[in-house]
């Protein structure tokens, strides 16, 4: 059972049992598993057992809206616009899918600072007979909302662009840039992967037209559970390419004359959905609906300035922002031989993450506490001055 009403952040440490054994400063990459979670999975588990078949009409197959429902709730859109998929990538194909280029409209504006999954997706299209304008990223790795906004003309389709960068955690405001876009008559798809959970979202005040995220990361949901929404007016438009019986209003009719879709967001949806992962997620989703994001945001605001101090007083790099409202939940540390001493954190149970051209990315969650921010810079600075890449010493870090 969750604590009875959201109460002090540290009172959710014990919902994680990782915390108790690991410094756990992933979350970007991957969120703690909530303890509820192993329960929730034992009961799919018995319901397969139990119920078999019968699950299906039970639960299972309005599942996928069930779950996008929860995350409706965190990201600010009605319920039913969300639709859930196996990984952001799938879940943009789908919405891609809906699209196609006519006359001079036909450009797919991304960013070079995007997931590189997305830019390879986009890519991918070019023989359908998209073209694909890729906004390059500055001296300091980011691309803000006006190189977006220059971009964006009479010949684009869709803008698809990230809330959050991955690689520095930067903040972009998709507001400039949804402007722009309804002003030239395009579309916008936004992955808010790296900001749904940590950063408060409205998608619906934004008007975005797609928004994708998953709950891997800060939503604590594991993985397999990619999500996406559509606009509602716009929904009822829709027609994808990259779809399935899911999508259908009759799938039991086994007709392959009637394609009649549905009116929700699984209008969206394509084959058989990954049962176990919804229930995996909802937890995670739970939690953090109840904790609320705006405090979460209020938090990790607070940790990564103290972070930021911390690696300036040690006199290392970093590519983060200083403008609070600009970063999101990551420091990024450029320190001189990152990836091996990431690895000597991860053997010293220190769990951290490293990307070229940044460094070691840190991610303190609500679940993390200042002391733990302290003990991870110590340890750091211990395996640099030592040169402790490789196993961990015989006392570990806890």
């Amino acid at each position: 059972m969750f604590p009875a009403s959201p109460g002090a952040l540290a009172t959710w440490r014990d919902e994680f049992p990782i915390l108790h054994r690991t410094l756990y400063m992933i979350s970007n990459s991957l969120g703690a598993m909530p303890r509820e979670a192993a329960r929730s999975l034992a009961e799919y588990a018995d319901t397969w057992a139990t119920r078999g078949v019968r699950a299906w009409e039970e639960r299972w197959w309005e599942m996928a809206l069930e779950v996008g429902s929860a995350v409706a709730s965190i990201v600010g859109a009605p319920a039913g616009s969300v639709c859930m998929h196996d990984n952001v990538t799938s879940a943009q194909m789908a919405a891609l899918s809906c699209l196609k280029p006519e006359g001079r409209r036909r450009t797919i504006v991304c960013a070079a600072a995007d997931f590189p999954s997305m830019i390879h997706l986009y890519r991918a299209q070019i023989p359908l007979g998209f073209d694909v304008r890729v906004v390059p990223a500055g001296a300091d790795l980011n691309v803000d909302e006006q190189r977006l906004v220059e971009a964006i003309d009479e010949t684009t389709l869709v803008v698809a662009f990230s809330h959050v960068l991955f690689r520095t955690s930067f903040i972009v405001d998709p507001r400039p840039v949804v402007e722009r876009a309804r002003h030239v008559g395009a579309l916008t798809m936004l992955d808010v992967y790296q900001s749904a959970g940590i950063v408060p979202l409205d998608v619906t005040r934004l008007g975005v037209d797609f928004a994708t995220g998953g709950c891997l990361k800060w939503l604590c949901g594991g993985p397999g559970n990619g999500f996406l929404y559509a606009r509602p007016d716009l929904l009822a438009t829709l027609h994808p390419r990259f779809t399935g019986w899911l999508a259908l209003t009759r799938p039991f009719a086994f007709d392959v004359d009637d394609g009649e879709l549905r009116e929700d967001a699984m209008r969206l949806m394509n084959g058989t959905p990954p049962i176990p992962a919804y229930y995996a997620a909802l937890p995670g989703l739970e939690i953090v609906g109840r904790v609320g994001v705006e405090r979460i945001r209020e938090h990790s605001k607070r940790m990564t300035a103290h972070l930021l101090e911390l690696v300036d007083r040690r006199g290392w790099s970093t590519p983060t922002s200083r403008d609070p409202e600009r970063v999101a939940g990551t420091v990024a540390i450029d320190v001189p031989d990152a990836l091996p001493a990431s690895r000597g954190l991860k053997a010293r149970d220190v769990l951290v993450d490293y990307r070229p051209k940044v460094g070691i990315r840190v991610s303190p969650h609500f679940y993390n506490t200042f002391e733990e921010l302290d003990r991870l810079v110590d340890t750091l600075g211990q395996v640099i001055a030592d040169r402790a890449f490789g196993d961990a010493p015989s006392t570990r870090v806890t």
